[in-house]
């Protein structure tokens, strides 16, 4: 059977870049709130360290599905 997945490269480098845009988020909404740019620090650390992780084994669990996947012949 032929299938396309993700590789790990690939599912590391898409952790990463939407971890640096959701921590900007993060803590630009933290210091927002509090006015306190240590702890919108901590808290975007923090945070972003828990994330990574689960994003990740949530890329590799969807990429061993193959729905909503399609093989494409030809551009």
């Amino acid at each position: 059977m032929l299938g396309i997945i993700d590789t790990y490269k690939r599912s590391i480098a898409k952790t990463i870049t939407f971890r640096i845009l959701a921590i900007i988020v993060t803590m630009f909404l933290v210091y927002f709130w509090t006015g306190d740019l240590k702890i919108a620090g901590i808290v975007g650390v923090l945070d972003s360290i828990m994330k990574i992780i689960i994003y990740f084994l949530h890329e590799r669990i969807w990429a061993r599905f193959c729905w909503g996947k399609k093989i494409v012949t030809r551009f």
